[in-house]
This record gives structure tokens, C-alpha cells and sequence, in this order.
């Protein structure tokens, strides 16, 4: 048995702390405590659940809290309706159209905003993203998910205006122009001192990248809460549902993506949960357990005979997809992008095995500590991959967010691998486990596209660094003057 209270280091996560919201008289902007704070509404449709996750940021100490979080099964979006047009479907077939998405989005930023005791209207800035794209085919499905979510914002009430970046300081509320620096650089393209993959954005290798970078992102914000410096150059996983993240090098002031994830991650529990529980359209989320659980050598055994089943790999070179989820590695490999993808068997063709052993397995505690050490497992691997193709370093940091990532004793298996790896002198230093990395992300995001940074508390730059905007300045100048 794996006695969790025996490990000699503690792993470092970051849980989002809650923050009530008082409405003013005038309705002008919203307090807590006396600080005004930069609101901002994540929204997401995921293969497992939608969410609208709405953060408030501090933007005088750089620290984002959670306002309210409002999370549906996407599996409960309504059927298609006559005349309506099918353009995707999740991970695991439920059939989506343009108008239930944006109906579900809409239900969504308005009940988290009620919850919240606010209006609409009173959100800053909104960000849409999605990591539905495993069974898209062509371009114009993704557009048309784009397109769904933005009609679902709009028809929540939020103005138009709250989804683009402001051009000038003028163009922002005032409460929030003293907190910006566009009058001295301009949004151009850079999250969190990080670039997408050279000549592309990112999208053109990967199709799920954009939610990469968001989760990076998050993370960076995540790890301020914690003693661990995230930032370039960083190693991020998001084990969502599906796999995804990025490495980052070391180049100043905008870090390189020199590396993307790809492929399975949470679906792998699902297709397990899917079997424990006999239904299909089940997933991890599900699973109800009375009280905590040990990690015995049963759970070890399950995992070693799931892992006959997982491929953790560079994605060949001749791959369009992986892991059900489109890639180019052919671009990957012509941009010298390390591509890094998990799978269940070939684009989940052993989901049935999977599914068998779950039917195996007879007690949930035992299916929640084999799913556990089994995440593990994989993340070893896909450690092990990126050092052996030569893009580790002990500079890098890691950061983990994502449901099959951060749950149950995930964190300190993660850790135990780690530190069995002896890549770190001390590995806890170099990891941070993240909640809601993704909408954290969508409040960096946020915060750049209106330069609303804070270089006190910089998440951009080399860790242990200085913040990066003098040399941005300077970067930024070269347009104006070549």
C-alpha cells in the first residue's frame, strides 16, 4: 500500500479562493472589500461539462479570485431540432447545433451572474473557448462553434464590445484606466509572455491549442498563490477531458511554444467509469465516494494492465489525428515543435478494453485509486518523452491543472513520480498543481488583450526574473521605426 502520508514533500496546489461581490448604487462597477476588481466570465464548452466560471482580479496586487461557478454536463444539451443543422459532436456523440450551444452558453453566463448577485452587464470582459473538436472534420465546423458561442454571449445580454481588446485607454471603463498600460504597448498577440508555435497560431497544429494556451496561462496565475515561480520556461498539462498544454523556452520577452500536448486525458477515467457503472453515457464526474481511500497494490496491478493500452509517444510525423483529436505533425515537425500526444490503442480503438476492465473492478474506492495511479503513470511518460527528446531542462517548471490531474491523491502521486525521476534536486519547487486553469487563463487573457499586467507581480518573463516590460517597449518600438 502507498501510504500518501509517508511522502517527505508536500505538493503545492493552488485552489481558487472565493470573493463575495457588493453592487453599487450606481451600478458603475463592483467591490468587495473596498477593491475594485476587473470581472471577467470564462466560458466553455467542454466534452464533459459547460461552464461559465467568472473571476475577479485584483488588479492592483495581480491576484484573481473566484466570483461564481456554474458547470453543466454538456451530455444534457437539448436534442436537435427540425431544420437545425448538426455541425459536431462531443468526444463521446452527443450531437451539438448552432442553436442549443448557444442556448446552453446563454443559460449558463446568466445563472452564474444571478448567482453572483450582479447583472450582465456588468462583466468586463468575456472569453469564449472550446475543446470540442475531436470529431471535426473541416475549418468551418470549428467557426461554426465560434460563431455559437458568441451567439450565446450575445443573447445572455453581454455587449459586444466586452469580447474585443480596447484599442486605446479610452476605449476602457474608466475604473480600469489607471490599471492599463496601453498607452505605453499594445496587445500584439502575446498571453502571459508567451508566443504561439513560430508561423502559426498554434491552431494549425494542434485544433484544441487555443485551450492550451489558456490552461499555460492559468497556471501561471494559479502558481502566484503558491511558493512556485511558473513561469518561462514552463512545462504545462491540462488532463481535461481531452490532453493538452505546452512547453515554453527561455527567449526574452516572449517565450517560444516549442511544444504541444495532444489526445486523451479525463476520457480515459470516462471510458473506465463507463464500464464500473455499466452505462455509456457515464464519465468520472459520476462517481460518488463515501469517504477517503487508500492506494493498495490491487489499484497498482489494474493500472499496470491499463497502461498495455496507452500509448504516450511523439505523434508520428504522418499523423491527422491522434488521440481524436486533429493534428498536423508534419507542420509540427517543419516549425520544430515537439508534439507529445496520449492515446487509448489508435485514436481510442482499446476503449472497449478499457471499458472491460472497468466492469472488473467492483468498489469505486479501488476504481478512484487505480484511475488515480494510473494519471500518474502517464504523466511519468510524458515526462520521460519530452526528456528524451531533449527538451527538458531543470530550469522548466511544471504545472498541472485539469479534473484528471488535480483530483482525489493525484497531486502527490504526481509528485512521487517526479521525484523518482531525479530530474529536480528539490522536485516540489518545480511542480504546482492548478484548479480551473483554464478560466484563471481566460482572466490573463483578458488582462493582456487590454495591458492591464501588473509589473510588481509579473506572470510574463523568466522565473526568478524581473518583470519584462521595458524590453516589450523596446520590442514594440521596432514596428514603428522599420
Amino acid at each position: 500500500m502507498v501510504r500518501l502520508s509517508l511522502f517527505s514533500s508536500k505538493p503545492r496546489i493552488a485552489r481558487s479562493e472565493f470573493i463575495s461581490l457588493h453592487r453599487k448604487a450606481d451600478g458603475a462597477s463592483m467591490e468587495a472589500g473596498g477593491v475594485t476588481l476587473f470581472i471577467v466570465a470564462s466560458v466553455e464548452v467542454g466534452n464533459t461539462t459547460t461552464k461559465c466560471i467568472l473571476t475577479g482580479t485584483d488588479l492592483a496586487t495581480g491576484k484573481t479570485y473566484l466570483v461564481n461557478k456554474v458547470v453543466k454536463l454538456t451530455r444534457s444539451v437539448r436534442k436537435p431540432r427540425i431544420g437545425e443543422e448538426i455541425f459536431g459532436e462531443t468526444i463521446f456523440g452527443v450531437p451539438l447545433t448552432r442553436q442549443s450551444v448557444a442556448e446552453i452558453v446563454s443559460e449558463c453566463i446568466k445563472e452564474s451572474c444571478n448567482n453572483a448577485g450582479i447583472s450582465v452587464s456588468q462583466i468586463d470582459f468575456v472569453v469564449r473557448s472550446t475543446g470540442v473538436v475531436a470529431h471535426f472534420e473541416n475549418p468551418e465546423d470549428i467557426g461554426t462553434f465560434i460563431q455559437a458561442l458568441a451567439d450565446g454571449t450575445l443573447i445572455a445580454g453581454v455587449p459586444p464590445s466586452r469580447m474585443v481588446p480596447a484599442v486605446t485607454k479610452e476605449n476602457l471603463p474608466e475604473k480600469l484606466r489607471k490599471f492599463s498600460l496601453l498607452d505605453r504597448v499594445f496587445f500584439d498577440g502575446s498571453v502571459a509572455g508567451m508566443l504561439p508555435p513560430r508561423g502559426s497560431t498554434g491552431a494549425e497544429i494542434v485544433a484544441n491549442e487555443m485551450e492550451g494556451e489558456l490552461s499555460t496561462a492559468g497556471i501561471k496565475e494559479g502558481a502566484k498563490w503558491t511558493d512556485v515561480d511558473f513561469r518561462n520556461p514552463c512545462i504545462s498539462m491540462d488532463f481535461g477531458t481531452t490532453f493538452k498544454g505546452r512547453i515554453t523556452n527561455d527567449d526574452l520577452p516572449y517565450a517560444r511554444t516549442v511544444g504541444n500536448f495532444c489526445g486523451l486525458g479525463g476520457a480515459i477515467a470516462d471510458v473506465l467509469t463507463r464500464g464500473y457503472l455499466g452505462n455509456r453515457e457515464s464519465a468520472a464526474i459520476d462517481l460518488k465516494s463515501a469517504g477517503d481511500y487508500n492506494i493498495g497494490e490491487e489499484a497498482v496491478e489494474f493500472a499496470e494492465e491499463i497502461l498495455r493500452y496507452i500509448r504516450v509517444e511523439r505523434v508520428p510525423s504522418n499523423s491527422r489525428r491522434f488521440g481524436k483529436i486533429p493534428v498536423n505533425a508534419k507542420a509540427a515537425k517543419d516549425a520544430g515543435i515537439l508534439l507529445v500526444g496520449c492515446d487509448v490503442g489508435e485514436n481510442g480503438s482499446k476503449f472497449e478494453e478499457l471499458e472491460k476492465i472497468g466492469a472488473e473492478i467492483k468498489d469505486v474506492k479501488l476504481l478512484l485509486a487505480t484511475i488515480d495511479v494510473l494519471m500518474a503513470k502517464i504523466f511519468r511518460r510524458v515526462v520521460e518523452t519530452i526528456s528524451a527528446e531533449g527538451l527538458f531542462t531543470d530550469k522548466m517548471a511544471i504545472g498541472v491543472t485539469g479534473r484528471a490531474g488535480i483530483t482525489g491523491k493525484k497531486p502527490w502521486l504526481f509528485l512521487k513520480e517526479l521525484k523518482d525521476l531525479g530530474l529536480y534536486k528539490k522536485p516540489e519547487k518545480n511542480i504546482v498543481f492548478v484548479d480551473d486553469g483554464l478560466a484563471r487563463g481566460a482572466a490573463v487573457m483578458a488582462r493582456c488583450m487590454n495591458a492591464l499586467g501588473n509589473p510588481k507581480n509579473p506572470i510574463g518573463g523568466l522565473r526568478f526574473g524581473h518583470c519584462v516590460l521595458a524590453e516589450r517597449i523596446k520590442l514594440q518600438s521596432r514596428y514603428f521605426t522599420s
